[in-house]
C-alpha cells in the first residue's frame, strides 16, 4: 500500500508527562529491563544446555523466553534513548517498524502460552500418545505456525496504517506506537482499520486463550479422576508454573485492551500497558525457575558450569 502520510516523525510523550518523574522512571525502567533480558536468555541457555530439557514443553518455554525479550526490546529501548537524549520524537517509518514488532512478538507470547497448555493436556490427559502426539516435527510445525499467523496478523495491521494520512505532527500520548494511540493521529477514514483491529484482535486475544481454558478444563477433570494424592499433586505441579504466567499475562493484557478506563489514553491506561510490555516478560523467568525443579537444578549447573570455567 502507497504511503500517503505527509509527516516524517512523531512525538512519544514516553511514561510521564513530567520531566522529573521521566528521570526516575528511566532508572526503573532500565533495571527491569536489564533483568528481563539476564533472566530470559538464562532461561534459554539453561534449556540448550541440558539435555533432559529438550522436550516439547521446554522448547516453547524457550521461544517464549525469546518472545518475551523481543515484547520488551520493542517498546522500552525507544523510550530509553528518548529519555536519555531528551529528544522524544520518533520517525514515521521507525514507528510502523515498532508497532509491527510489538504486535508480533505480543501475539506469539498469547500462542505459544496456547501450544505449552496443550501440551500440558496432552502429557497429562493421554500420557500412552504424548510421544507420538508431541514429536519433533509436530513442534516444529506448530512453532512455524505460530510465527506466520503472528506475523500475518501484524503485517496486515501495519500495511493498514501505512495507508493513513497524517497531515500534522502529532503527540503519540504513550511510550511507544500503540495503534490505537497512532490512529488518533490520522486526519484520514480510519473506520477499516478499526473493523480490523477489532476483529483481529479479538480473534489473536480470544482464540489462544479460549484454548488454554478448554485445555486446563480437561486437565483439573483428568486429575481429579486420580486416585492417588501424589499422583495428582505431582500432575498439577507440571501445570502451576505455566498456570501461573497465563495469570498474570492475560490479567494485565485483558485490563489494557478489554476494559480501557476511558476513550482517549490516560496514565492509566499507560501504567496498564506497562505491566503487560515490561513487567510479565520480566516475571516469567522468575515463576519458571521458582517454581520449577528441572528449570532450578538446570539454572544451577550452568551457572556452577560457568563458574568453574571462569576459575
Amino acid at each position: 500500500m502507497e504511503n500517503q502520510s505527509s509527516v516524517s516523525e512523531f512525538f512519544l510523550r514516553g511514561i510521564s508527562g513530567f520531566p522529573e518523574q521521566q528521570q526516575l522512571l528511566y532508572g526503573l525502567f532500565l533495571c527491569m529491563y536489564l533483568v528481563t533480558l539476564t533472566g530470559n536468555v538464562l532461561i534459554i541457555l539453561a534449556i540448550g544446555s541440558d539435555p533432559h530439557l529438550h522436550t516439547p514443553m521446554y522448547f516453547f518455554l524457550a521461544n517464549l523466553s525469546f518472545a518475551d525479550m523481543g515484547l520488551i526490546s520493542s517498546t522500552v529501548t525507544k523510550m530509553l534513548f528518548n529519555v536519555q537524549t531528551q529528544c522524544h520524537t520518533i520517525s514515521y517509518t521507525g514507528c510502523l517498524t515498532q508497532m509491527y514488532l510489538f504486535m508480533m512478538f505480543g501475539d506469539l507470547d498469547s500462542f505459544f502460552l496456547a501450544v505449552m497448555a496443550y501440551d500440558r493436556y496432552v502429557a497429562i490427559c493421554h500420557p500412552l500418545h504424548y510421544s507420538t502426539i508431541m514429536n519433533a516435527r509436530i513442534c516444529v510445525l506448530m512453532l512455524i505456525l505460530c510465527w506466520i499467523l503472528t506475523n500475518v496478523v501484524a503485517l496486515t495491521h501495519t500495511l493498514l496504517m501505512a495507508r493513513l494520512s497524517f497531515c500534522v505532527v502529532g503527540e503519540i500520548a504513550h511510550f511507544f506506537c500503540d495503534v490505537t494511540s497512532v490512529m488518533k493521529l490520522s486526519c484520514s477514514d480510519t473506520h477499516v482499520n478499526e473493523l480490523v483491529l477489532s476483529g483481529f484482535g479479538g480473534t489473536v486475544l480470544m482464540v489462544p486463550f479460549v484454548s488454554i481454558v478448554i485445555s486446563y478444563v480437561h486437565i483439573v477433570f483428568a486429575v481429579l479422576r486420580i486416585q492417588s494424592s501424589g499422583g495428582s499433586s505431582k500432575a498439577f505441579s507440571t501445570c502451576s508454573s505455566h498456570l501461573c504466567v497465563v495469570c498474570v499475562f492475560y490479567g494485565t493484557l485483558f485490563s489494557v485492551y478489554l476494559f480501557p478506563s476511558s476513550v482517549e489514553t490516560t496514565e492509566k491506561d499507560v501504567a496498564a500497558a506497562a505491566m503487560y510490555t515490561v513487567v510479565t516478560p520480566m516475571l516469567n523467568p522468575f515463576i519458571y525457575s521458582l517454581r520449577n525443579k528441572d528449570i532450578k537444578g538446570a539454572l544451577k549447573r550452568l551457572l556452577s558450569h560457568r563458574r568453574i570455567l571462569s576459575s
